[in-house]
């Protein structure tokens, strides 16, 4: 686009400090474009306005005009449709900044005339380039010793703007000597995690966390939990998680599963922080490890489906209880067989409605608690072809 000299509109999606502002000024740099910056933070309709009016004023002279607006969706969706008319014309190229999932936060008609860049945060060979390149604009190399050159990237969390200000603030101390580890923390302030409990790093972890114990790795996921509640996230709400995923993941292949994560939750829900996040990360544990199967999810799943298909079927007459002489005399309970009346104690009566085929809607995984309900669900069918054959 660039060397076509035909910018089009540009959302660019990514975490603080990965470069968004100093891209966009790239941008209107290399382009020839007048560069209006804008905070939707700070600005409103009435600052758009103005800069439409020195956009238009421009083109008519034979220059155009980039709007960069920073924290783009922090603008609601009626302001957002305010400066469509004037990406369309071409009165001004949009270069929106965000940190969240533009999916969510930006119109669809503003998104469609928009392509989407997204940008990561940075590596640690991007990040040791920028403090290279301030020690050469300042002149002299961060009294660091080579621990606390490593410390103070990793405090950094992938943040440009973070590590120069935390060199900004170590090139005006007075130091001695080098600071290790432990001098650096006091020297500066170290700081939180990146994470957004109502935010999209809300899900993402969580979203890790899941498919983490999924694929039984509950080192990963031991991982996300501590990020998690660095983070500040509510432990209740991972408990709630981590319930979730012994009911879906582990199912019927440890039935204990649900309970250690109940009472996991539980123990939490008296002891309190920090003691009582030990118990969720044993219930990790304990679920990373545990054989896995979603078989109730998908009989469950099927039976629903199933269920919306053949409307109002009623029960067979045999499965109804009927105290009243009436419903005697209607059929209700005619020919139950009492299974525990019966050989093996399993009548092998059908009880799907009149009309509707057996159907076999929950289908055990081999693996866990699950292989010996896959025999006794076996043998009962066994009886059931052994009985009807004989009938």
């Amino acid at each position: 686009m660039i060397s076509a000299r035909r910018l089009t509109s540009i959302v660019l999606w990514g975490p603080p400090g990965c470069g968004k502002t100093t891209i966009a000024r790239l941008l209107a740099e290399v382009s020839d474009l007048a560069f209006e910056p804008l905070s939707a933070v700070f600005s409103g309709v009435a600052d758009l306005r103005k800069i439409f009016e020195r956009a238009k004023q421009r083109r008519a002279g034979g220059q155009g005009t980039l709007l960069f607006i920073d924290e783009i969706h922090r603008f609601n969706r009626a302001q957002q449709d305010g400066f469509l008319p004037y990406v369309e014309d071409g009165t001004v190229v949009l270069v929106g900044a965000t940190t969240e999932n533009p999916s969510f936060e930006l119109n669809a008609a503003l998104l469609s005339r928009c392509q989407v860049l997204v940008l990561r945060r940075l590596e640690q060979v991007t990040l040791t380039a920028i403090l290279e390149r301030a020690e050469t604009e300042e002149g002299r190399r961060l009294p660091l010793t080579p621990g606390a050159r490593r410390q103070i990237l990793a405090m950094a969390d992938g943040d440009g703007r973070h590590l120069l200000n935390l060199a900004e603030a170590l090139f005006a101390l007075k130091s001695e000597g080098p600071l290790d580890e432990a001098a650096l923390l006091k020297a500066i302030q170290k700081r939180a995690p990146l994470y957004d409990k109502n935010r999209e790093s809300h899900y993402n972890l969580i979203s890790a966390l899941h498919k983490s114990l999924r694929g039984s790795d509950c080192d990963a996921a031991l991982y996300w939990l501590a990020r998690m509640l660095e983070g500040g996230e509510d432990p209740r709400y991972i408990a709630r998680r981590l319930l979730r995923f012994a009911i879906e993941d582990v199912g019927l292949a440890d039935p204990d599963a649900a309970v250690h994560t109940m009472t996991a939750w539980e123990t939490y829900e008296r002891l309190g922080s920090p003691e009582g996040e030990l118990a969720l990360a044993q219930a990790i544990i304990y679920l990373g490890c545990a054989p896995k199967s979603n078989a109730a999810y998908k009989a469950y799943g099927a039976a629903r489906k199933l269920a919306k298909a053949t409307g109002s079927l009623a029960p067979p007459a045999h499965s109804l209880n009927a105290p009243p002489r009436l419903m005697k005399d209607l059929g209700y309970g005619k020919d139950y067989a009492y299974d525990h009346d019966q050989p093996e104690s399993f009548s092998g009566q059908d009880y799907f409605p009149e009309g509707l085929s057996r159907q076999q809607l929950y289908c055990p995984v081999e693996r866990g608690f699950e292989r010996d309900l896959g025999k006794r669900l076996a043998y009962w069918q066994r009886l059931r072809d052994s009985r009807g054959e004989d009938t």
